[in-house]
């Protein structure tokens, strides 16, 4: 079985694509996206003659290829938006409504909402205070005092 280089590249191609499938790296896509071209550009009579042209070519298409998959998943893989929820209010300044006693649960409130909270150094912190959110355990937010207060 003589087979033509057309078709050793297509065959290299679709085996690279699959391995990506089962190993979304996007390596081996762009490998795969290599091997295609040039088995496509191996049907012209003047590269399909010559091994160092094939080669050269895969190498080109494949680097040109990893280069565009590299921007693609920065895009595909980047990390979601912003937090939401309660876990918006992380970092956050809120003003102490209801006292915080030491080891103690106090008010504070946040854009016109009123939330539990407790003093991450269990020390006091008075009514008008401002503190910052660090972290919400359950249904509270953990605070300190500001550095602007």
């Amino acid at each position: 079985m003589d087979l033509s280089p057309w078709t050793i590249w297509m065959i290299l191609g679709i085996i690279c694509v699959i391995v990506e499938i089962l190993d979304p790296a996007f390596f081996f896509l762009s490998l795969g996206l290599g091997c295609i071209v040039t088995g496509l550009c191996s049907l012209f009579p003047f590269v399909g003659s010559s091994i160092v042209i094939q080669i050269a070519l895969f190498v080109i298409f494949s680097f040109i290829s990893f280069l565009l998959m590299k921007k693609l998943a920065k895009k595909v893989l980047q990390p979601a938006g912003n937090d939401t929820n309660i876990f918006a209010l992380k970092d956050k300044i809120a003003h102490v409504v209801k006292d915080i006693p030491i080891d103690g649960k106090g008010y504070v409130k946040i854009g016109g909402e009123e939330w539990s909270a407790i003093s991450e150094d269990n020390s006091e912190l008075k009514e008008g205070s401002k503190v910052v959110v660090i972290d919400i355990e359950g249904n509270k937010l953990i605070v300190h005092k500001s550095m602007e207060d």
